[in-house]
């Protein structure tokens, strides 16, 4: 009797891909995907991750999408990608040269799609990749490829150091920064900064 083969594994997921068009006014820069992103395609997907509500409260999309519906972000003005492609369960797990290798992927893509303003979502990532070892949070005195930076608290669940609010006044203020602001005509009366 043959002996039984071990089962295939599974295929590696490919690179969460970008979010970008032409003419947007904020490009959201994370760090790379958590390991649910990579399995389902959509960026910040794991269930812990604050991002998608704190979009939201901060006025960035008129309700609060599901990783899913991601694509919808682009018609809100708004684009993602990541530093690095490679997955991880932390972030602490890259290496600074792809950190570095990252910020010069991220130059470039700016360079091409000039959106109105790029947020580093990230501060320590952001120091590595960068090279600033003193960045804080919030605007930068430099800028990228031309389009004004900023540095912004990583939303995953595993910072505690931000409560949602924290990030939410951050992003919002952020959000208040950009040329073309995004606007949402119902906006206002669906927004609860208390929440």
């Amino acid at each position: 009797m043959p002996a039984a083969s071990a089962p295939e594994p599974a295929p590696a997921p490919g690179p969460l891909p970008d979010l970008l068009a032409p003419g947007l006014s904020a490009l959201l820069c994370g760090i790379n995907p958590g390991g649910r992103s990579a399995v389902t395609g959509h960026h910040y997907a794991g269930p812990g991750n604050r991002f998608w509500r704190v979009l939201h409260l901060a006025g960035f999309t008129p309700r609060l999408l599901a990783p899913s519906e991601q694509e919808l972000l682009l018609g809100f003005g708004v684009g993602l990608t990541n530093l690095v492609a490679r997955p991880t369960a932390r972030a602490a797990e890259l290496g600074a040269s792809e950190l570095v290798a990252g910020a010069g992927r991220l130059t470039g893509l700016v360079a091409r799609h000039r959106p109105g303003a790029v947020g580093v979502v990230g501060v320590s990532a952001y120091r590595v990749a960068f090279r600033r070892p003193r960045a804080v949070v919030g605007p930068q005195d430099e800028t990228i490829a031309g389009a004004p930076l900023w540095v912004l608290p990583n939303p995953s669940g595993l910072n505690a150091g931000y409560r949602v609010d924290d990030l939410v006044a951050l992003f919002r203020a952020f959000r208040s920064e950009l040329a073309q602001p995004v606007e949402h005509p119902l906006h206002q009366d669906q927004v609860d900064p208390g929440r």
